[in-house]
């Protein structure tokens, strides 16, 4: 969850400053983009399962997590552009805008701090916290 939500902060914070559309291809709907983004987050969320599946994963995985989940990204978004009826042409137009505006960056870079967050937790063995008054001996 927190790869979506930094990814969804950032893309509205570059749209803001940016003052354009992620994507603005003529004639193509939101849906490029959502495909997109489901896709990456569940590429995301398998493939950092998968890593914290060891005891004690390695912090070079949120490299090859982060790339993954931003081809990943591109490429739902270049085939639901396809199948969305904007070609070859608008979809490679849209998924240049990805790259060129600093979109997949933003993907690359959410993904970074939210692997790395899991696996640091992972590592460390971190649980969640225990009270006093929640121990049943008092019962």
């Amino acid at each position: 969850m927190s790869f979506f939500a930094l990814t969804i902060m950032g893309l509205g914070v570059l749209s803001l400053f940016a003052e354009h559309d992620i994507i603005s291809v003529p004639r193509l709907g939101q849906l490029p983009g959502v495909v997109g983004m489901v896709l990456a987050v569940l590429v995301f969320a398998l493939a950092l399962w998968a890593v914290l599946a060891d005891a004690r994963p390695s912090f070079v995985a949120t490299v090859f997590l982060a790339l993954g989940a931003a081809l990943v990204h591109l490429g739902g978004v270049w085939g639901a552009a396809v199948a969305e009826g904007a070609g070859a042409v608008g979809a490679t137009a849209a998924a240049g805008q990805l790259v060129l505006g600093g979109a997949s960056a933003v993907i690359v870079v959410a993904a970074l701090i939210a692997a790395w967050v899991a696996i640091a937790l992972r590592r460390t063995a971190a649980r969640a916290p225990h009270w006093p008054w929640e121990d049943d001996d008092d019962l």
